[in-house]
């Protein structure tokens, strides 16, 4: 069955072929309600695939699937097997490294570790990562575990901190002084569609994200591993072909400003901490602590943060050199261990058991806020949101634009141009009067009453289990007969009817 959706106010779902078949017999109103079928609609209907995608897993669910749902073919090559530079496979669809593959790690570091890398985790050199190491390109960049992204500029996780940056020319409010720098963020551009890449700033910058993995390791002094890439053209101390890596900064200060494109961006001060010189030094020892920079365009920034606390990086004294002067962060990604008799171990997190209500739920969910749709709406480009969440999208924007010309003279109205946010479609006439889908409401109200009915039982027979039997094990319920059952008797295939209160 193939769920369709429509610009018809009544919002109701019907397959594509009866739908073609209703329409081919020239009938122009809903089967279920005989509201009128716009033209556009009857000529060329749209596939909800969200909604194809949850009637999908209820039948897998029936089939006796729904645990595992259906086979995937995964495309896995171990470390050890990779190729000692990028490579290409016959699935790719471009030249050159577009669809490249990454070479082999050579480094035994885990992904999320923090400051250098030192000799022990480089098996096959024995030195670590210096200084001055200079790569062809951000592929070969990523092999040695300088900086991992071979496109981002930034590598970390928003409630962890960030390993590394790199400086490749991508915003033009960077500053470059060598020893220390100002970082711009990232996100505030419009990536909608296919677009990879934007140079217009759209919107406002957050901390959030990769901005909020930056202001963490500000706030915990974490060293942060710096790449520049000759893509830097504005920078003196960019290097001139390849990606070099210069050492281990430290995020003393951040906060947000006006750029030069008028919207607000997320700055950096980054300063450099490293016990190597810098590649474009002649000194012979590394950093020594030194003052911050004067920095005007803290005068009208806002949302200032700064370091409270000892930092985790810092200088010792008696050593003479930079180390950790608290404990470095525990990492919480995976690594290749090899065991005793030469095999390679990895220790993978056990999968979370979701029950089958619980996956249907993350099927229905909004587009916008990514959780379980309230009050569902289904644009004509067969988009789901929450009534409250689309029509907070476009919340002080009207639907007319009035227009006048120099001499006084009113101009005809124009209708402004309201873009779904998943897709470019124009749905301001939808949005003039919005009607929640009924049938998709009352689905998702039935699996959230299943699914906490289930929740709490599963909590019952757990505290029973504990207090007279410890050694019981409780009997999964296996409801997936019910659900697709209830959903495809009693919401999808019937006219919507209004539940008494």
């Amino acid at each position: 069955m193939h769920a369709v959706t429509g610009e018809t106010p009544c919002g109701h779902n019907l397959c594509l072929r009866c739908f073609e078949k209703w329409v081919g017999q020239g009938k122009r109103t809903c089967a279920n309600c005989r509201a009128q079928i716009p033209a556009k609609m009857a000529s060329q209907p749209r596939i909800n695939s969200q909604l194809a995608m949850a009637i999908r897993l209820a039948k897998a669910a029936k089939s006796g699937e729904g645990s595992s749902g259906p086979p995937k073919v995964y495309h896995f090559v171990r470390n050890q097997d990779r190729p000692d530079t990028a490579f290409t496979t016959e699935r790719a669809k471009k030249t050159g490294k577009a669809n490249a593959c990454s070479g082999k790690i050579f480094v035994t570091v885990p992904p999320d570790h923090f400051g250098p890398i030192p000799s022990e985790n480089d098996p096959i050199r024995n030195r670590g990562v210096l200084v001055g190491d200079t790569w062809e390109d951000r592929m070969e960049c990523r092999q040695w575990g300088a900086h991992l992204p071979h496109v981002a500029g930034i590598a970390g996780q928003s409630g962890y901190g960030s390993q590394s940056v790199a400086l490749s020319g991508g915003y033009e409010d960077d500053e470059d002084h060598g020893e220390w720098f100002l970082y711009t963020g990232s996100g505030g551009r419009d990536l909608s569609g296919n677009k990879r890449t934007n140079k217009l700033q759209s919107f406002d910058q957050k901390f959030e994200n990769m901005n909020e993995a930056l202001r963490v390791s500000c706030r915990k002094g974490y060293p942060v591993r710096v790449v520049r890439s000759h893509k830097e053209k504005r920078s003196s101390y960019a290097p001139e072909s390849g990606v070099r890596y210069d050492g281990v900064y430290r995020i003393e200060k951040c906060w947000r400003k006006n750029g030069t494109q008028g919207c607000k961006v997320c700055r950096y001060l980054f300063v450099r901490c490293d016990n190597e010189p810098a590649p474009w030094t002649s000194d012979e020892i590394g950093d020594r602590p030194r003052p911050l920079p004067k920095i005007d365009e803290l005068k009208g920034a806002v949302d200032i943060t700064e370091r409270k606390g000892d930092p985790s990086w810092d200088f010792d004294e008696e050593k003479g050199s930079w180390l950790w002067k608290k404990p470095p962060p525990e990492s919480k990604k995976s690594v290749d261990i090899k065991a005793e008799d030469g095999t390679t171990i990895r220790v993978k997190r056990k999968a979370k058991n979701v029950s089958v209500k619980e996956r249907l739920l993350k099927e229905f969910g909004c587009q916008i806020c990514r959780k379980a749709m309230a009050s569902p709406l289904t644009t004509p480009c067969a988009h789901n949101f929450c009534k409250a969440c689309l029509e907070g999208a476009f919340s002080g924007q009207s639907f007319i634009r009035n227009r006048a010309c120099g001499g006084g003279r009113t101009l005809r109205a124009q209708k402004n141009f309201m873009k779904c946010p998943s897709c470019s479609t124009d749905i301001a006439d939808f949005l003039q009067n919005p009607q929640v889908n009924r049938e998709m409401l009352a689905v998702i109200e039935s699996l959230q009453r299943q699914a906490e009915d289930e929740n709490s039982e599963e909590s019952s027979d757990k505290n029973d289990e504990n207090l007279h039997d410890p050694t019981e094990v409780s009997k999964p319920c296996d409801s997936s007969d019910k659900v697709l059952e209830e959903i495809k008797d009693n919401e999808l295939n019937q006219p919507h009817k209004r539940r008494k209160e």
